[in-house]
């Protein structure tokens, strides 16, 4: 049984009493120092993960040998449900970038839980279905959305501050390049701009938001 409390944010904010109490009883702790792999693209998946602390970075690796990170996710949420739902290989490489604390609870145990509370399933068909529509709005945005609507955007998803302004985010332009599949020189360019116009400044290791509601903005489709 792990030791520490479910947060009470993301995802977890709103699940059942009966998936609190479960994931509570079921799951291990997991440490992980930055760059800790947990699990990489191919390796068999058999668990269902929390994050406790710290964020967990999920990349793949393209046709060409290029990394691109698909996301970012912090303290208060859940992965690795996919392959509860269809065994197989897991579909990105997970990585921490903090001091992370993970609960883990195996997929068998899963399932013995939601035979034993059929309720329980209802609380995984929700967390498939988010994720389902977090990969739409991934492919949506890669295809249909200019590089600046996706920087901006992307910017403002990973970002830890949630409007508070200046609000830094610790990753540099060719980290940020592989989360939206474009070169570094691009997200230079694009950066500068927004530099000079007030919206971000730079900051060793990464940026700082300086106006919130300028970048929220240029993350609105057909304003750039």
């Amino acid at each position: 049984m792990a030791s520490q409390r479910l947060p009470e944010i993301g995802f977890l904010s709103d699940v059942s009493a009966g998936l609190r109490k479960m994931l509570s009883e079921q799951a291990t702790e997991i440490k992980l120092s930055p760059g800790d792999t947990l699990f990489e693209q191919g390796d068999e998946g058999d668990a269902l993960y929390a994050i406790i602390k710290g964020a967990v970075e999920f990349s793949v690796l393209a046709a060409d040998g290029r990394k691109l990170t698909l996301e970012m996710m912090r303290r208060g949420e859940l992965f690795g449900e996919i392959s509860l739902f269809d065994p197989g290989a897991r579909t990105a490489t997970a990585t921490a970038v903090e001091d992370a604390l993970l609960w883990r609870v195996r997929h068998a145990d899963v399932l013995k839980q939601i035979r034993r509370q059929p309720e329980l399933a209802v609380d995984m068909i929700h967390l498939a279905g988010q994720r389902m529509r977090w990969m739409g709005r991934q492919l949506n945005e890669q295809v249909f959305l200019p590089l600046p609507t996706r920087l901006a955007c992307k910017i403002l998803h990973l970002a830890p501050g949630e409007t508070i302004t200046p609000c830094k985010l610790d990753l540099s332009q060719a980290e940020l390049a592989e989360f939206v599949g474009a070169t570094r020189e691009a997200v230079s360019k694009i950066l500068s701009i927004w530099k000079r116009d007030g919206i971000i400044k730079g900051a060793r290791g990464g940026l700082v938001i300086q106006d919130w509601e300028g970048l929220s903005r240029l993350a609105e489709p057909g304003r750039i």
